[in-house]
């Protein structure tokens, strides 16, 4: 696993968002002066997954303020992201990374533990991808239930 770090550009890509349109990080970035969130969580509507996606939900009118745009990326196909948004309020947007290849292109797949059994999946990491398009903070030390506090510590830290 080979994680992108601050300084790098930012994999373009192009996913299915909860409604299955197409969503490319290149409309996002540069002129229309916001900045972008991708964060990577493994699996839509389990527990920890659920407390980070209500927590950024829950301050999106503050990362409005901070000029941030949301995309929550996981493996899971678009009409289980449509459940998750429509179950929890969501109001920011999904993508669906099931051939995990944005996971690979961020190196946020690969060998994870849990119970002691190894498998292959998304590590918990976000990105925070400026307006030049390159990676301007790597959060990777969070716990799930204050993912969005820290964020904003940050945007608010870099907007100083």
């Amino acid at each position: 696993m080979n994680t992108l770090q601050v300084g790098d550009t930012a994999p373009a890509f192009t996913l299915p968002d909860q409604d299955d349109n197409p969503v490319s990080l290149n409309d996002y970035i540069g002129s229309n002066g916001k900045q972008v969130l991708v964060y990577f969580y493994p699996k839509a509507m389990t527990p920890g997954c659920t407390v980070q996606a209500q927590g950024l939900r829950d301050t999106k009118q503050q990362l409005n303020d901070l000029n941030t745009v949301v995309f929550g990326i996981s493996p899971d196909e678009p009409k289980r992201l449509a459940k998750f948004c429509q179950r929890d309020e969501l109001n920011f947007t999904l993508l669906s990374d099931v051939d995990h290849k944005v996971a690979d292109d961020f190196g946020v797949w690969g060998l994870k533990k849990f119970m002691g059994k190894e498998y292959d999946g998304i590590h918990r990491l976000s990105f925070l991808i400026g307006l030049d398009g390159k990676i301007s903070h790597v959060f990777n030390k969070f716990k799930t239930k204050d993912h969005h506090q820290v964020v904003l510590d940050v945007l608010n830290e870099l907007t100083k």
